[in-house]
This record gives C-alpha cells, structure tokens and sequence, in this order.
C-alpha cells in the first residue's frame, strides 16, 4: 500500500503539467464546467447543487493528493484567486465519474467553527477509467474582508461509481490568509509606527535628563593655593649672601 501511494505521488508531480492541459483543454472546449462562489461568509451559491451529506466515504483504490504550485508556503491573498491542484488516483473495481471540487474554510483553533463556504466546481462527464490517473484544477478565493491570519482548509472532492456517490478529502490542513498587494499589513505597519513612537519618547526622555544634569552641575571657582613668603623667611633665605652683606651695610650707614 505505502509503495502503492509513493509512485502515485511520484507519478502525479511529474505529469501533473500535461495532464492539467488535458483536463483544462477538454473541459474548456465541451464547457463542462460551472463554478459558483459564495459571495458572503458561510454561504454557497443559491445555483451549486449540495453536496454536503456528510455520510459519503471514499471509495477502495481511490486515492487523492493536493499541491499547491509554486506556493509552498500555502499563502491565500484575501480577495484573490488562488489555484491547487487535485490528484486523482483509481485503482478500484471500476470507472469513476467525477461530480464536483469543493472547500470549506474553518477557524485553525476550533475546526467546528465554519468561516467561508468556498468555491464548488462541477464536473460534466469528467471519467476518469481504471487503473489511471487525473489532475484537476480547483481555484478558489477567500473573502477580501477576512481578518489575515492562519485557517484550516477543508477540500473535497465528489465521484460516483455505478450510480454510488463517493467523496475523499483531498486537503485538510492550514492555510496562511494575507493581505492582497504585498507583504505590508495591518499589524506591521501599526508595529512599525508604536516602535519608531517609543524610540521617540526614549530619546526625549534621555535628552531631559541631560539637561537637567547639566543645569544641576556648575562649575567650582578656580582656587589657587600657594604659600606666602614672609620678611624674617626672607631674611633667614638671604642670610649669608652678598644681597644680605649689602643691605647690612646700608642700614648701617643710615643709623649713622
């Protein structure tokens, strides 16, 4: 069974590109297809026949795989198309007839909580014979008013075998929903704004005390300390010298 669903795997990368043409091709020119989308939140269109019975089960030997292509990171824009691909695999008893894609989109921490009913496309006289291999397109588009953030997509897809109706889950698991026109949303730029803000007031905030450390802190008068010299120091310095010989003989000749 495990080496089964790795070829299927293997199988379905490496034709999924000429296959899709195929598909995309027959399904065009007959114009087989009708897609209906629900223009509000939790609601299918009026016109998409009901394919909700939760009772149908997968059929034995019928496998199914999702890709997203060249978006790994499975980012949904808001407002916009967004395209996976479906693989399907039969290695049951018989033909199937395919009926419709569809997709739910759920709330990531409580998976009972429907947010949208998303797009479900019909097939008309889409066989795929035993013992093959097909890839169908399934494009879809959230609602430009959802909050970004993180979902659960829940993707279906519907088929009968000798007038039985079938459904496998072709994708169940999350979803990263931004902002349409670019990586720039809501919450950066508001995260932006409140950091360059507190930047602001901590550079007020440290211009202020500077200034007040500044006024606080004055300048101490320059006080010079020295000594003073007096006359017997003088005296005493000079004794012995001619300059005191001198001032001797001058006070003598005045005491005359």
């Amino acid at each position: 069974m495990e080496i089964r669903v790795i070829s299927f795997v293997v199988a379905f990368l490496l034709l999924a590109s000429p296959i899709l043409q195929v598909v995309r091709s027959q399904v065009d020119s007959a114009e087989e297809v009708a897609e209906v989308e629900g223009g509000e939140l939790g609601i299918v269109g009026d016109e998409a026949q009901d394919f909700s019975d939760g009772s149908l089960s997968p059929a034995p030997g019928v496998d199914t795989i999702c890709v997203f292509p060249k978006n790994a990171a499975r980012l949904v824009p808001a407002g916009e198309e967004t395209e996976l691909l479906v693989g399907m695999h039969n290695e049951g008893e018989s033909s199937l007839n395919v009926i419709a894609t569809r997709a739910s989109l759920h709330l990531s921490y409580d998976h009972r909580m429907l947010v949208q009913n998303l797009t479900i496309q019909e097939f008309y006289n889409t066989t795929v014979p035993l013992s093959a291999q097909a890839t169908f397109p399934y494009i879809f588009a959230v609602s430009k008013y959802l909050q970004p953030g993180t979902f659960d997509l829940v993707g279906t897809i519907v088929y009968e075998i000798d007038q039985n109706l079938y459904q496998n889950v072709f994708y169940n698991g999350t979803i990263e929903v931004v902002e349409a026109g670019g990586f720039i949303t809501i919450e950066s730029v508001f995260l932006v704004t409140l950091g360059v803000a507190l930047i602001g007031l901590l550079g007020l905030w440290a211009y202020g005390r500077i200034q007040n450390l500044s006024k606080k802190t004055k300048r101490a008068p320059k006080v010079e300390v020295g000594t003073t010299t007096t006359k017997d120091d003088m005296n005493e310095w000079l004794q012995g010298t001619a300059y005191a010989h001198s001032l001797s003989s001058n006070k003598s000749k005045k005491k005359k």
